[in-house]
C-alpha cells in the first residue's frame, strides 16, 4: 500500500512509519521542518504546512496514497481541509484523535458538570457537550511542545468534520496518554528526578494515588495505528487504543520505581495535608478506565512490547534525554521534608 503520514516523523510518526516500511509499504511523510533523519530511507518528503494543505495537493496527488494517516490533527478547520484534500486523492482517512472526547474527561477535568460517567468506558460513551477543554493559556502552553496545536483544540470538532463527508471513508483512534522514548511531556521526569536525587520518601496525594487513567507504550499505539493504516475492512469504525487494566497512579509509580530499584517508599497523603505544587486540579474521583476491546476483537491488536519492557526502555531514554528545561517549583524539596515531618 501508498500510506501518507501528516506529521510522521514525530514521537508517534517514526515508530509508525518504522513499522510500515518494514512491512513492505511505500510511506510518505508530510511535515513542517527539513528533517535530515529521513534522508536516505526509502520514505518520500513532502515538506509544507499542513494548515495549507491544498496548496500541496499537486505533490501528494503525484505520491497518489492509498491511505491518509492525519497524527496531528488538532481542530475542525485542520479535518475539513484534510477531508477536501483526501476527496482527490486518497481511498480512506485515518484520524487521529484523544480519549479526551469522552464526557468523563470533561469530568474529571471540571468543566462538565452532573454525575460521575460510569466506567469503563466505550466507544460508544457519552463524549463532552462543553466544547473548550482547556482555557486559551493552558493551549499557548501546550502549544510550546505541540507546535502543530492551533488555537482552536477540540477534538470533538476533529471528529465531527471527519464523519461529515460520505464521499471520504474513515476511520477514527483515541489515544490514551502515551509514553516512551521521545516522549515531548516527559511523564517520567518528575518520579525519576526524585529518585535520582536521593528523595528517600515520595508523596502523592490521596485523591490522585488511586486514579486511573489510560495509557499506551508508544510503539504499541504505533501498532495499532499501522493495523488500521493496513486493513480493508476498518472503514466507518472508531478504536480506542490503551493498556489493560488501567492501574492506579500509585501503583504505577511503584513499577517504574522498582525497576529503578529505588528502596525508599510513597506516602500518601490527605489532599489538605499535600504540598501545592504537588496537586493536580480537576475531580480525581472521575476516573478514565477505557475499554480497548473493540480493536482487540476486530483486529487482533495486542502490545507488540509488554508493560516492564516500556517502562524500561522509556526509563533508559528519559536518562539519556532529560528535559531541557526544569521548574524548580514543581521540586520544592523543603516543602516536601516539612509535609513529611507533620506526620503522626
Amino acid at each position: 500500500m501508498r500510506i501518507l503520514v501528516i506529521g510522521g516523523n514525530g514521537f508517534i510518526g517514526s515508530p509508525l512509519v518504522s513499522e510500515l516500511l518494514s512491512s513492505g509499504h511505500e510511506v510518505a511523510v508530510f511535515h513542517r521542518r527539513s528533517d535530515v533523519g529521513l534522508a536516505d530511507s526509502g520514505i518520500v518528503q513532502i515538506q509544507g504546512d499542513r494548515n495549507r494543505l491544498s496548496d500541496y495537493e499537486g505533490q501528494l496527488r503525484r505520491f497518489s496514497p492509498d491511505v491518509i494517516v492525519d497524527l496531528i490533527l488538532s481542530s475542525g478547520d485542520q479535518a475539513r481541509q484534510l477531508v477536501e484534500t483526501a476527496r482527490e486523492i486518497a481511498r480512506r482517512v485515518v484520524a487521529i484523535s484523544s480519549m479526551d472526547v469522552y464526557r468523563a474527561w470533561g469530568v474529571m477535568l471540571e468543566v462538565e458538570a452532573g454525575p460521575l460517567d460510569p466506567l469503563p468506558l466505550t466507544e460508544d460513551s457519552p463524549l463532552r457537550t462543553t466544547r473548550r477543554l482547556y482555557p486559551p493559556e493552558t493551549v499557548k502552553m501546550l502549544q510550546n511542545t505541540f507546535t502543530w496545536l492551533d488555537d482552536h483544540y477540540d477534538k470533538i470538532a476533529v471528529e465531527d468534520a471527519i464523519r461529515g463527508d460520505p464521499a471520504v471513508p474513515w476511520t477514527i483512534l483515541r489515544l490514551p496518554m502515551v509514553y516512551g522514548p521521545g516522549d515531548p511531556l516527559h511523564r517520567f521526569f518528575p518520579l525519576l528526578k526524585r529518585i535520582t536525587d536521593g528523595r528517600s520518601s515520595i508523596l502523592h496525594s490521596e485523591d490522585l494515588a488511586g486514579w486511573r487513567g489510560p495509557r499506551g507504550y508508544v510503539e504499541n499505539v504505533a501498532h495499532a495505528i499501522a493495523l488500521v493504516a493496513t486493513s480493508d475492512r476498518v472503514a466507518g469504525r472508531i478504536y480506542n487504543i490503551c493498556e489493560e487494566p488501567s492501574l492506579p497512579e500509585l501503583a504505577w509509580q511503584t513499577r517504574i520505581a522498582k525497576q529503578m530499584n529505588w528502596t525508599g517508599k510513597f506516602l500518601v497523603l490527605p489532599r489538605g495535608q499535600t504540598p501545592k505544587h504537588l496537586l493536580q486540579p480537576g475531580n480525581a474521583a472521575q476516573h478514565v478506565v477505557v475499554n480497548s476491546e473493540r480493536i482487540r476483537t476486530e483486529l487482533g491488536y495486542e502490545e507488540l512490547v509488554e508493560i516492564d519492557e516500556a517502562i524500561r526502555r522509556t526509563i533508559a531514554w528519559e536518562q539519556r534525554n532529560p528535559p531541557s528545561t526544569v521548574n524548580p517549583q514543581r521540586f520544592d524539596y523543603s516543602a516536601e521534608d516539612a509535609a513529611i515531618a507533620n506526620l503522626p
